[in-house]
């Protein structure tokens, strides 16, 4: 399920011959990750670790990681009315985002813009036709 989803969203931004790297977690990993990387405590739902960011950036087919906590996504799922499935979706397309250089924190307008191309992927990989973004 997710590599084919991963697929499908790599190749609607373009990263036909790029390599991801997706992990499934659970809480205890991601609130680790979240200490250690974002230096905030707790556990989160996803995060992203670009490969093409640094000196050696444009040499690798690895596009980057996608860390998913399994626990917190089913918590969200079902607190929004979703299955599990369709929560991993929307963060796995908001993780895949972030590593193809979108940043909905930056401003506004660019939340609105990964906001839309949120909404553009999921209607790729997922059959309900009202789930929402990220």
């Amino acid at each position: 399920m997710i590599e084919s989803k991963a697929a499908a969203i790599l190749n609607a931004l373009g990263f036909n011959d790029d390599e991801l790297s997706v992990v499934i977690v659970d809480d205890t990993e991601m609130a680790g990750l979240n200490e250690q990387y974002r230096g905030k405590t707790g556990p989160t739902n996803v995060l992203s670790f670009s490969m093409r960011e640094g000196e050696y950036g444009d040499v690798t087919p690895l596009l980057g990681d996608v860390v998913i906590s399994v626990e917190t996504a089913a918590k969200e799922a079902a607190e929004a009315g979703v299955t599990v499935e369709e929560r991993l979706s929307q963060l796995l397309v908001h993780g895949i985002l972030h590593l193809a250089d979108y940043d909905h924190e930056r401003s506004d307008d660019e939340a609105d813009i990964m906001e839309k191309k949120s909404l553009e992927l999921l209607k790729l990989i997922e059959k309900n036709p009202h789930l929402a973004a990220f």
